[in-house]
């Protein structure tokens, strides 16, 4: 495994600054946004798809750096119902997919989409329960009539262009945002669909990481490294689903942390242990979204944190039995 990171979390910085404060934070691979919710302030496709001079540039300051890109993010709603925005966040999977393509990397992650609950609609419709029967339309048409006929075709377009690796994040508000909705795509689609695995995500739902881990086995393409604390006296009174705003953290049911400040190391150790255990040794690419520390120190921690519970070395032969 390696110890990786987000970069738009420094999207205010240009690419050199920013590889340079994770080099000496010990990262060694960046996740880098292309656009969508992550921004491109690191890898504008637009740039460096017809620029071949900024392309060569870009790829020597991530060697100079000495990172391993892991994947390249496009995070969005490709299947708004609003066409102009399902078209713009669609227009840039695609042309991640060609950066990717133009780098050697066989993998980009985002999200899965979630369509309006009918052909006509303004917004998504995010369904939570089977009942009333309405909601069990409303997914039969977001599903068989939009979602799998969108991933077919972009799958299809991305194994075109060498890109044979679409890592999802399981995350509520989108369609794909547990462990029976990722599956459930990936047979309807195939095994290029999977996992970019974000623990914090499992957490806020009342999910066992380790299961879910065990459950998708080689389906795990990527993982984030962040953290969620569940408020015990909040979620006693309103339950986890939240839709109070982040920044009022006092009052909210969860919150995102740096990963150790939600749960401790024994939590974090057996994640890592179960991703061992069904193959995983890519990215632990760190994701900071805590509203209770800076940049600086949520990333400091995170990182230090993970150093001591990553496992890096190869297994080797068992010498006891």
């Amino acid at each position: 495994m390696k110890l990786g990171v987000f970069t738009c979390l420094l999207g205010d910085r240009s690419l050199e600054e920013a590889l340079a404060y994770f080099q000496s934070k010990g990262i060694e691979m960046a996740e880098i946004g292309c656009g969508g919710y992550p921004g491109n302030s690191h890898a504008n496709p637009d740039i460096l798809l017809n620029d071949e001079a900024a392309l060569e540039g870009f790829k020597a300051l991530i060697k100079k750096y000495n990172m391993e890109i892991s994947a390249l993010s496009c995070h969005g709603n490709p299947v708004h119902p609003q066409q102009e925005i399902a078209k713009a966040f669609d227009d840039t999977i695609k042309k991640t997919i060609l950066l990717a393509e133009k780098l050697g990397i066989t993998q980009i992650n985002t999200f899965s989409g979630c369509p309006g609950d009918h052909p006509g609609a303004k917004y998504p419709n995010w369904v939570t329960c089977p009942w009333p029967e309405d909601f069990l339309a409303v997914l039969d048409y977001q599903w068989n009539e939009v979602l799998i006929p969108y991933w077919k075709e972009t799958v299809a377009f991305a194994k075109a262009h060498g890109v044979n690796k679409i890592a999802l994040e399981l995350h509520p508000g989108f369609a794909v945002y547990n462990t029976a909705s990722l599956l459930k795509l990936r047979e309807a689609v195939g095994p290029e669909i999977g996992a970019n695995l974000d623990p914090s995500h499992l957490f806020w739902q009342g999910m066992d990481p380790c299961l879910v881990i065990r459950e998708l086995k080689d389906a795990i393409f990527h993982f984030h490294a962040k953290d969620t604390k569940i408020d015990p006296y909040n979620t006693a009174k309103n339950g986890v689903l939240d839709t109070g705003h982040y920044g009022n953290i006092s009052e909210r049911s969860w919150v995102f942390r740096s990963v150790g400040y939600g749960h401790d190391d024994a939590v974090w150790k057996d994640i890592i242990s179960a991703l061992r255990l069904v193959g995983y040794d890519y990215a632990i690419s760190i994701e900071h979204e805590d509203g209770l520390m800076s940049q600086n120190e949520g990333l400091t921690k995170a990182a230090d944190f993970l150093k001591e519970i990553i496992t890096t070395e190869p297994i080797g032969q068992m010498w006891w039995a």
